[in-house]
């Protein structure tokens, strides 16, 4: 791995992973628009080029919707502007937005793609089950205010885990060539009053989560049973499922890559740190 004080060769063309946490309740997603400029992934490049002198183009492993959260996401960028690498986290972190913050950045091997690279995503969608609304962490939790049952919503999940054509759960505006995606775990846990749904996946289609995470609720809150996941599945047809439940609580956490890749993970295992 190369070192800040590694010699670069200024005709050589350098590529970078960078660790990315935000809060995404003021911007219009991950990706770059034309018609919605205040984006994260305009910031980071807006960031990066000044600091690279010239014009960066990134690529992210998971494009996180509007209003979502990241302590995880991971891009990648390309330069052959010799910079220390603590000079590159100070020097983009001082031009990004109070809630846009670098953790990390890494050389990587010319193979490494943020995105095609990537293993798997872990996502967390957490939810604050009190008849009150929190003012301290607004945005950052979806309320529910009827007490859910995190053992059906548990037996429930358990019927996704695998490969699964997942059209039930996806947008109608997603442009995904498949549907299919190999679910790795979805796990329900509560602490106190924050019930978190922890779902892994070596990749989602649009609004996936959030339409999964709305079946549950239904599921907990004794509206529907556990089989209703299945018979969805089965059914294929989204119209049949439940609402897309807002963005408050979603979290990207972990994208995994081969080892082979040297990728750094932020401390994710302490998150949510108030719960």
């Amino acid at each position: 791995m190369l070192t800040d004080n590694y010699q670069f060769n200024i005709k050589k063309k350098f590529k970078f992973a960078i660790g990315i946490e935000y809060n995404g309740s003021n911007y219009h997603g991950w990706q770059k628009q034309k018609k919605y400029p205040n984006t994260i992934q305009q910031h980071i490049e807006n960031a990066i080029s000044i600091i690279a002198n010239h014009n960066i183009k990134t690529f992210c492993a998971s494009r996180t919707d509007i209003g979502a959260h990241s302590i995880g996401q991971v891009i990648h960028f390309e330069t052959n502007t010799i910079r220390k690498i603590k000079s590159w986290i100070l020097g983009v972190n001082s031009l990004l937005p109070k809630d846009i913050v670098v953790n990390w950045i890494v050389p990587v091997m010319k193979e490494f793609h943020a995105r095609f690279s990537a293993i798997s995503r872990k996502y967390y969608y957490i939810i604050y089950n009190n008849k009150y609304r929190s003012g301290i962490l607004n945005k950052l939790v979806t309320q529910y205010q009827h007490n859910l049952d995190i053992i059906k919503m548990n037996k429930a999940a358990k019927y996704l885990i695998g490969e699964n054509d997942l059209t039930s759960f996806r947008s109608v505006k997603c442009q995904s060539n498949s549907s299919y995606r190999r679910i790795i775990h979805l796990k329900i846990k509560k602490n106190n009053n924050y019930i978190i749904i922890d779902i892994k996946a070596n990749s989602f289609v649009y609004h996936m989560i959030r339409n999964i995470v709305g079946c549950l609720l239904e599921i907990g809150s004794n509206i529907k049973k556990e089989i209703w996941l299945l018979e969805l599945l089965k059914k294929k047809d989204r119209t049949k499922a439940s609402v897309t439940v807002k963005p408050d609580g979603l979290f990207l956490i972990k994208v995994e890559y081969p080892k082979k890749f040297n990728i750094p993970y932020s401390n994710y295992l302490n998150f949510p740190y108030n719960l």
